[in-house]
């Protein structure tokens, strides 16, 4: 393990360093960067060694970006903005108009670099982080490459996190690999996914290969089916127009659903270096069985919000949204019927989900085990029993339940369901938190554990291609086929019911 990766796991602040935010006048930054920077700060977590540059098209100066900025992070941060920590990050913060693609940006960046590094002595250190639409992720990385500013010198980094989404296809994602491998070192790239913040995400590894109990049925054995879903109640809200070129799989399932599928399912690894860990992740995206044309017919669900049916909570429809084409066939929900072809989960269906203008918003890890021989209580008034179910709740609340079968009090031999829950906040309480704060202190301190490598990237789109290709060739004919406020369309239902199971804790009623 890496002297970093210690420091990092024992809670010291991470090494001096900028943080460049391209993109820092925008929403992302607003509501999650700046807040997650704060609760970093309030934590003892930045050194002091320390400075952000914001980076964006508006014209204003330093100052009134501060001004701005102190009044977003008094309204929106998590916790609130404790005075002591807001006026130190203030401090440390100065603001860069002018155009991305623009060299004379460039030249004026490399002066402001260098003046943070004289005044905060950040080492020369740099983070690049890049908060800004898609279509501008190579341009930035060139222009940064050509200005120099990319260098990384004897123990001088220079780490650049790219959000998502990473490509729209697999052409186009490894189109952006190669493009980036030119300026950059695959160490120096930090694809980031909000989602591998989340505390029940990261225990993930914790729960499965630090308790003796789980590990050993965690396997074909034992378990039925494995469920993801990611809910979400709110519809397209401003970004339909880049939905009618997304739509939810592209969205959501290269990436959010199949990095919680792949620490789901992935084998031990040999330690928790990053490398160790992406390795057996990737290993799982390779292991998903290819999904054949006539399987994507019978394996796969899309699905566009209507309108609300219920009176009481009003929604339109997805193709009455602002910026939608009225005819639109983007798909605001999906379901996939997948099979990871290895030793340990052959024959055992995963099923994903993910939705808009659904009727809860949660996003869960659901382990059903397989039923035990009823032999035993032939005879009895046990009719049958419920299957035990593991559920990993990563949102809104963050926990864990397990629900198990126990015999009601009496003299006749009935059981009865019990479920045992823990909690996060209940167990460590509240910590104020946006989800980035682990990954933002992660590539601070150099550990891309919880990031996705170039590989991870092109073969999460490698699954989906096959679907698309269908899709596109058969445009939907049912849209919108499912109210707002529902769990979804039906045929999400019948792809379980097919298999005699069905979705936990849902149904298709409004």
């Amino acid at each position: 393990m890496t002297r970093n990766k210690i420091e990092s796991r024992r809670g010291q602040p991470g090494a001096p360093c900028a943080v460049a935010i391209f993109g820092a006048s925008g929403d992302l930054a607003k509501r999650k960067l700046f807040p997650a920077l704060l609760n970093l700060r309030r934590s003892h977590l930045l050194a002091d060694g320390f400075a952000v540059l914001g980076l964006a098209t508006s014209d204003m100066t330093s100052q009134a970006f501060r001004d701005r900025l102190a009044g977003e992070l008094r309204e929106s941060a998590p916790g609130g903005a404790e005075p002591e920590s807001l006026q130190w990050l203030l401090d440390r913060t100065d603001y860069l108009p002018g155009d991305f693609r623009s060299p004379e940006l460039y030249r004026r960046l490399q002066e402001a670099l260098r003046d943070v590094e004289a005044r905060r002595l950040t080492g020369g250190n740099v983070v690049f982080y890049l908060a800004t639409p898609p279509d501008l992720f190579g341009d930035i990385v060139d222009r940064l490459g050509a200005a120099d500013l990319t260098k990384e010198d004897g123990d001088r980094f220079r780490r650049v996190i790219i959000e998502k989404p990473f490509g729209n296809s697999y052409d186009s994602a490894r189109e952006l690999n190669v493009r980036l491998r030119k300026i950059l070192a695959e160490p120096q790239i930090y694809r980031i996914d909000h989602y591998l913040g989340k505390e029940t995400v990261q225990n993930l590894l914790v729960f499965r290969f630090a308790n003796g109990i789980f590990e050993p049925i965690w396997n074909r054995r034992y378990i039925d089916n494995v469920q993801i879903t990611v809910a979400e109640t709110v519809g397209v809200e401003q970004r339909g127009r880049y939905y009618e070129k997304a739509g939810a799989l592209r969205d959501m399932v290269p990436n959010h659903l199949f990095q919680l599928l792949a620490l789901t399912a992935m084998e031990p690894p040999s330690s928790f270096e990053a490398e160790s860990v992406r390795d057996e992740k990737i290993k799982v995206l390779r292991s998903i069985q290819p999904f054949a044309p006539e399987d994507v017919l019978t394996r796969t669900v899309r699905g566009q919000y209507g309108a609300s049916g219920d009176p009481a909570h009003p929604a339109v429809a997805y193709r009455s949204e602002n910026r939608v084409d009225p005819r639109s066939d983007a798909e605001t929900y999906v379901a996939l019927k997948l099979y990871v072809d290895n030793w340990r989960w052959a024959d055992v269906p995963f099923y994903l989900r993910t939705g808009k203008r659904l009727i809860a918003h949660h996003t869960d890890v659901t382990i059903t085990f397989r039923r035990p021989p009823h032999r035993l209580f032939r005879g009895t008034e046990v009719a049958g029993f419920t299957p035990n179910v593991m559920v990993l709740h990563l949102q809104p609340d963050e926990g864990i339940s397990l629900s198990f079968q126990a015999k009601v009090p009496g003299p006749v031999v009935k059981t009865g369901g019990v479920e045992m829950d823990f909690n996060y906040a209940d167990h460590f309480g509240r910590t104020p938190s946006t989800g980035y704060e682990t990954l933002l202190y992660d590539c601070i301190c150099g550990d891309p554990t919880l990031f996705q490598r170039a590989d991870s990237v092109e073969d999460g789109w490698s699954v989906v291609e096959p679907i698309l290709d269908v899709w596109r060739a058969l445009p939907a004919r049912s849209f919108p086929n499912y109210p707002a406020g529902s769990w979804g369309p039906r045929e999400a239902d019948d792809l379980l019911a097919r298999d005699g199971r069905a979705w936990h804790l849902s149904t298709t009623e409004p």
